[in-house]
């Protein structure tokens, strides 16, 4: 049975952010031939429009408001539930972002609905659409089925493929005016701690650090090797406590969890808390002197050696290659 679904894309530093693709994609399988309705909320984001539909949005609607130039929870839901009262849809997604992971339970308690949170596959079986998600810090995985009520799930970034973007394809983008009212939050300013560069959530390619690397000069080699590939650099918890690198690249349990198609894991022991985040990668490959660290156990491919002679040597053929 055909439905209606509403995605919210989500913007950063005036782009889309790759999630918001994902998110389309996911709308369409939920759709099963329906509507997929994309919603663009802040101040001047209407020229991202056409984006959405090339990616496979079949309706955008913005909602503009100088009130809404930064994320409030209070802003954002007053917005995103009118959008709801105006399309009535059968089905909501987010992504299972920061951003989604505040707001999402925020939406589902005010529309008295079940929420699927951190969805990272979503299949057909026997006519139903079952969402699955990782459970036990990533050890295990379940199973859900939605059988009434709104269909309200969230996605793990980087593990739905969006849709090929048809160039060329476009549509009329509409505007919802909504008053924005009695928000007990202000954003005044925004202090960003995150690095220059890819978004490590979103990132292909992450190289990752631990204790290993010893200070914060350490991080440099992995920093080289990560814009080399394209990617972004992640950290340990140990690698965060010991001042080697900010907080804003911890990788693990009570960091970032990622799922990139290659992480390179060096000077990392494989803290069960640490591979709660990165375990799902579909590539693992481990750099670490003891052959014996539980990181071994998830890799895919290891290279038992000190990251400071290791790091460089790739470097130098990755370089080679791009060069050839």
């Amino acid at each position: 049975m055909s439905k209606k679904i509403v995605v919210l894309a989500e913007v950063r530093e005036g782009a889309l952010r790759n999630v918001s693709f994902e998110a389309i994609a996911a709308g369409k399988k939920i759709a099963d031939g329906g509507e997929v309705v994309s919603v663009l909320i802040g101040d001047n984001v209407s020229s991202l429009g056409q984006e959405l539909f090339a990616f496979g949005a079949d309706k955008v609607i913005t909602v503009e408001n100088d009130k809404l130039k930064q994320y409030s929870s209070d802003g954002y839901s007053q917005a995103l539930l009118a959008v709801i009262e105006a399309e009535k849809p059968e089905g909501l997604v987010f992504g299972h972002t920061a951003l989604g992971k505040d707001l999402s339970p925020r939406i589902a308690s005010r529309l008295k609905s079940g929420l699927v949170s951190d969805v990272t596959v979503i299949e057909e079986d026997g006519g139903e659409t079952v969402f699955v998600r990782p459970i036990y810090s990533g050890k295990a995985f379940e199973k859900k089925i939605i059988t009434d009520g709104l269909v309200f799930v969230t996605i793990r970034p980087n593990n739905i493929d969006p849709l090929p973007k048809e160039e060329g394809k476009s549509g009329e983008v509409t505007s919802l005016n909504v008053n924005i009212t009695d928000l007990r939050t202000i954003i005044k300013d925004v202090v960003r701690k995150a690095t220059d560069g890819v978004d490590l959530s979103e990132a292909k390619v992450i190289v990752a650090g631990g204790r290993g690397v010893k200070s914060e000069s350490g991080f440099e080699p992995l920093k080289e090797l990560a814009d080399l590939l394209g990617g972004a650099v992640g950290a340990s918890r140990g690698a965060c406590d010991a001042e080697y690198c900010d907080y804003s690249l911890q990788i693990g349990q009570t960091g970032k969890v990622v799922t990139p198609d290659l992480y390179i894991a060096c000077g990392l022991s494989g803290a069960i808390q640490h591979m709660a985040g990165m375990s799902n990668s579909k590539v693992i490959v481990a750099i670490n002197k003891d052959p014996e660290a539980n990181i071994f156990k998830v890799a895919d491919y290891g290279i038992v050696g000190d990251l400071f002679e290791v790091v460089p040597l790739l470097i130098e053929e990755f370089k080679k290659i791009k060069a050839s």
